[in-house]
């Protein structure tokens, strides 16, 4: 499994954001039961969570030991009674569902009122800077992975809406883009580690790519290129919540 072997640095490199969990958590504020779906090791799980679902255990054995009961299972088979939860919560887990139709309708099945989706839109993605000029190789596995966001409104039932999540200069959370203003950060492993489109493009390609990376910030050829980007709070890197209102 994908997360037994890579989701081991979860708890130290992708610590949740408090300005991108608010943003989730404003979605399901007048929502009394939450299932998080693909939990992980429990960011953004909202107090609010009644069960939290995760195939690895690598990522289970890291959650808080007051975190709510995290259950061993798939999305595309959720052990959970049909219309038992007000909301369904899924962050940054769709692109690894081995069938995305079907765990979408177990979300469907699930939920009395609304599903929230954290994902992100490739078509925005592939500018950022680091795949655009350092990695293209890790850009064409963002592609392979990155759902399409007209598939949320074709396989969700109801009103379904979008909405844009910036992240912030100083995130918390090691995501692929979240260093977009500290460059020297993804020369590190333990960093590396925590991003599926680096642990899952070939190593050999990764390594060339950051190697230039590293020789434009000795040289300072990459402040001069991303020079706009250093006076900002915020960067839209086509990270996206997905809101569909199921009732």
């Amino acid at each position: 499994m994908l997360y037994d072997r890579t989701g081991q640095t979860y708890s130290r490199t992708r610590q949740p954001d408090p300005r991108i969990a608010e943003q989730i958590w404003r979605q399901l504020s007048d929502m009394r039961s939450v299932a998080n779906i693909g939990a992980g090791a429990g960011s953004y799980e909202p107090p609010h969570t009644v069960v939290a679902v995760e195939p690895s255990h690598v990522m289970i054995a890291q959650r808080p030991r007051d975190a709510v009961l995290a259950v061993r299972a798939v999305a595309e088979a959720l052990p959970i009674r049909s219309k038992s939860v007000d909301a369904a919560l899924a962050v940054l887990t769709v692109h690894h569902w081995d069938r995305l139709e079907q765990g979408l309708a177990e979300l469907v099945r699930i939920t009395r009122r609304r599903i929230v989706l954290l994902t992100w839109d490739h078509q925005v993605m592939r500018e950022f800077w680091l795949l655009r000029d350092y990695l293209p190789a890790a850009a064409t596995t963002d592609a392979e992975l990155a759902v399409p966001l007209d598939h949320f409104d074709r396989l969700l039932p109801g009103v379904v809406t979008i909405h844009p999540v910036a992240v912030p200069a100083d995130c918390t959370d090691g995501f692929g883009a979240a260093f977009w203003q500290r460059p020297h950060a993804y020369l590190a492993s333990e960093v590396q580690a925590g991003m599926s489109l680096m642990t899952l493009t070939p190593r050999t390609l990764v390594h060339a790519g950051l190697e230039r990376l590293r020789a434009d910030l000795q040289t300072g050829a990459w402040q001069v290129r991303n020079g706009d980007l250093l006076d900002r709070r915020e960067f839209d890197a086509g990270y996206r919540l997905v809101v569909a209102d199921v009732d």
